[in-house]
């Protein structure tokens, strides 16, 4: 393969990468925990979008409960974000890991 092809098929990727990034941008992850009173919302960006916590949940004995809730939410919700990055980023590279993030 040439040089010219080889920089229009890394031209190619570059605007692939950019649309995958665009698109995990806008898309939204959401998990819940405690039969759905506590729920999260992460952007593709690692962002926390929202958390929700149902009030019947929230009493000064039950402090501890919610606390792990909120943080297996969160982490459930990051965890779906990255895994679905990954895979979108692995079908494009074809598991090549991409320097700067990617």
């Amino acid at each position: 393969m040439n040089m010219q092809g080889l920089l229009k098929q890394a031209q190619k990727m570059q605007k692939e990468l950019t649309k995958v990034e665009d698109e995990l941008k806008e898309t939204v992850y959401e998990s819940t925990m405690g039969g759905g009173v506590v729920k999260v919302s992460v952007k593709g960006t690692m962002e926390i979008e929202s958390i929700s916590i149902d009030e019947s949940i929230i009493e000064k004995d039950n402090k501890e409960d919610l606390e792990e809730m909120i943080k297996s939410a969160v982490n459930d919700a990051l965890l779906k974000a990255t895994k679905d990055k990954e895979q979108k980023m692995n079908a494009l590279t074809g598991g090549i890991k991409m320097p700067g993030g990617f």
